[in-house]
């Protein structure tokens, strides 16, 4: 019974993941309509500014704050910071729909992304619970659930605000996460020593990252997620314009920039899994690499595409190579930590998840302005490259000193 566990925990927690992202996603279709039609903002660089303030506030906060719930989830428990961050997140989610000025909006996102960490405290649990020889397959079956919910959110966002209005979706995104959170409650089990946590001696947030900056292999993990989240999102504020390019002004437009959008996602839920499993049986390391290789391969030609169609095949290809990245890093930030600081180093990971998708957007924007979009392809291609070069040596490197040191000693 105990040792299918594991199975009933990345269950639950997959489909808490699955919630957890739908409703955070929600919101992405309409916000600027919003702005405009439920706060009287008529300007439109105005609405654009408070938009993008909006959106981003809850990743500045989050980066923040994430690695203070990772030292309490390991002195604690990773199931009590699950249930602290869904329920605090249901709360504050539902609040915004009885938001007045859009400073309240502002405020609101930032405070979610002090409370938020389901995500990382998910992934802390199911690794935590599960035999090392699944946690590939366990890691990429978390992420298609958060995957899942992240490219039909918004599509769920948009069918309920043409349908029920705006404010609404907030108080049905709240009651979304308020289930995955009680869900979570009653059926997640973890075996967690809170005695035996209390008498370790707990070091503060900075001094906790010195001691697991000494792993030599956690610096280039954290590195490498943060380059991957960096490379994919450089490209995708301009994706909208992009496939207007290449598709006119024709009908069904709106149709295809969400299909580009989603179809990513939707290879990548697809294939996490799968290259997870695999991971399992060749290893976390090859596979981070070769899905490296593999995206940075599937990024240029999009610079060159001449038709939607292309541009989609593409797309759809680099999401099966995305769906080995991030849960490979956890996998081996898993294998490399050790178990008294596992949240903790998850914890700094979601940090290095959250910077990617702040900077990724704004310098990708930046860039554009000198190089065009397709000149973003090619540079997220040659980033991922890049990254790839580097990793294969750096984490080689690290594997020959820690075998070195260990014939020393």
């Amino acid at each position: 019974m105990q040792r299918q566990r594991w199975k009933t925990n990345l269950t639950v927690l997959m489909g808490g993941n699955f919630l957890v992202m739908a409703g955070m996603m929600m919101i992405v279709p309409f916000l600027s309509l919003y702005l405009k039609q439920d706060f009287g903002l008529t300007d439109e660089r105005e609405v654009g500014v408070w938009a993008g303030l909006i959106f981003a506030a809850n990743f500045v906060t989050s980066f923040i704050f994430q690695p203070l719930w990772g030292k309490l989830a390991d002195k604690y428990g990773r199931k009590v910071m699950l249930l602290r961050s869904g329920f605090g997140m249901a709360i504050i989610t539902a609040l915004m729909g009885f938001a007045k000025e859009p400073w309240h909006l502002l405020a609101l996102r930032m405070l979610n992304g002090v409370v938020a960490g389901y995500t990382p405290a998910a992934v802390s649990l199911v690794s935590a619970t599960t035999p090392k020889n699944r946690i590939g397959f366990a890691m990429g079956t978390l992420q298609s659930g958060g995957t899942a919910g992240a490219i039909l959110g918004p599509f769920f966002g948009g069918l309920l605000a043409d349908s029920v209005g705006f404010r609404p979706i907030f108080y049905i995104t709240g009651s979304l996460l308020f289930l995955a959170s009680a869900i979570s409650w009653l059926l997640v089990r973890e075996n967690f020593d809170r005695s035996a946590a209390a008498l370790k001696k707990q070091s503060g947030v900075i001094k906790g990252l010195r001691e697991l900056l000494v792993i030599r292999q956690l610096p280039v993990l954290l590195t490498i997620t943060f380059l991957i989240q960096f490379s994919m999102l450089s490209p995708m504020p301009l994706m909208p314009l992009y496939v207007e390019k290449l598709h006119g002004t024709a009908a069904n437009l709106a149709f295809y920039a969400g299909f580009v959008g989603s179809v990513t996602g939707l290879s990548n839920m697809v294939c996490a899994p799968i290259l997870g499993k695999l991971s399992d049986r060749i290893g976390s390391s090859r596979i981070l690499l070769i899905s490296l290789a593999g995206a940075g391969v599937m990024f240029i030609p999009q610079a060159f595409v001449g038709s939607v169609g292309q541009l989609l095949l593409f797309r759809f290809l680099l999401g099966c190579f995305m769906g080995g990245l991030i849960p490979t890093v956890n996998a081996l930030i898993r294998k490399h930590t050790p178990d008294d600081m596992v949240s903790r180093s998850f914890s700094f990971n979601s940090s290095s998840l959250a910077l990617g998708n702040m900077l990724g957007p704004v310098v990708g924007g930046a860039l554009s302005g000198l190089i065009g979009i397709e000149g973003l392809f090619v540079f997220s291609g040659v980033l991922l490259f890049a990254t790839c070069a580097w990793a294969t040596q750096a984490l080689r490197a690290r594997r020959t000193g820690a075998i070195d040191a260990s014939r020393k000693y």
